[in-house]
């Protein structure tokens, strides 16, 4: 059956994909392509049944959602083909069936005075001591929300000034080193006491076993008046490359802090990790967040 050969697909993925990518994968397979298929035989599923089932996703309003499960679909089927439990893949002939995705970006404020009321804004966050300290670290590491909230307190060496995130929780399975800035320091020394003999730097308020939810920093945005369309927790990224970018720094050193892969040829040969230009950078970053968040309108308009 489609389930059983998916089930096991899965299974052989494991040891290459995040816990996180493993969740989301058997959520999307027994919410949506299970009760439509699993129980059919993989081999005499057709393009017709397929799309059926894409499209009962797609009427949920759910068109990126119905794309994953399209793609998903076609590597489970190519799996069979391999394993010799089906001859074909149907997915391969729905292409352009699914009503394209409209993408949007990140929403994010990039100009000099809004990023200083964004900050200042922070400062007087009313919620909960982690989520406010959360708050206050990303605009200075501009991590992925998913890596900040899932923080241990194992990476971070505070007296180093340096955070290692292991391949396991990077996008692209490949270890991060995030330089922190004496500001970047002092929030995690502030918040050490409180949540230092803990595995998490920023835990859930319900239980301190599990990192705080993916919907928290959104949320603690809402309450300070963001919108989603004017501030995402993934909009600090765009803010600092924005910004960093507009000041000179060299786009290598801004997309290595990124965590960017450059897919070229060049990047192929060209590894280096930049570390001591890094720091420079991201302190010299920190600087200029407190300017901003010091400053006054005008002052913020000459220091753009």
């Amino acid at each position: 059956t489609f389930e059983a050969v998916a089930r096991a697909w899965l299974d052989q993925q494991r040891p290459r994909f995040a816990p996180q990518t493993i969740k989301k994968t058997t959520w999307l397979l027994e919410a949506f392509l299970f009760p439509a298929l699993g129980a059919q035989p993989i081999a005499a599923i057709e393009a017709p049944a397929l799309l059926a089932a894409l499209q009962r996703i797609e009427a949920g309003q759910r068109h990126e959602t119905a794309h994953r499960a399209l793609q998903l679909a076609g590597q489970i089927f190519r799996y069979a083909i391999a394993t010799g439990t089906a001859s074909r893949n149907p997915g391969a002939d729905l292409r352009g069936a699914l009503a394209p995705i409209v993408v949007a970006s990140h929403a994010a404020v990039t100009e000099p005075a809004a990023i200083g009321a964004l900050l200042r804004a922070i400062d007087g966050f009313q919620g909960s001591f982690p989520v406010g300290q959360a708050l206050k670290l990303a605009p200075h590491v501009f991590v992925r929300p998913g890596e900040l909230r899932q923080a241990e307190w194992t990476e971070i060496d505070l007296d180093a000034a340096i955070w290692r995130i292991p391949a396991a929780r990077m996008k692209l399975r490949k270890p991060h080193l995030v330089p922190l800035s004496s500001q970047a320091v002092a929030i995690l020394r502030a918040l050490h006491p409180l949540t230092g003999g803990g595995r998490y730097v920023f835990p859930s308020i319900r239980s301190d076993k599990r990192p705080m939810s993916d919907n928290t920093l959104n949320a603690a945005l809402r309450r300070l008046g963001y919108d989603h369309d004017e501030m995402t927790s993934h909009g600090f990224r765009s803010t600092a490359s924005t910004r960093l970018n507009e000041l000179g720094w060299r786009p290598d050193l801004v997309e290595k802090q990124l965590a960017h892969v450059d897919r070229t040829v060049r990047g192929v040969y060209h590894r280096a990790e930049y570390l001591e230009d890094r720091r420079q950078m991201m302190q010299t970053w920190s600087n200029h967040l407190d300017a901003l968040r010091a400053a006054l309108p005008a002052q913020q308009d000459a220091a753009s």
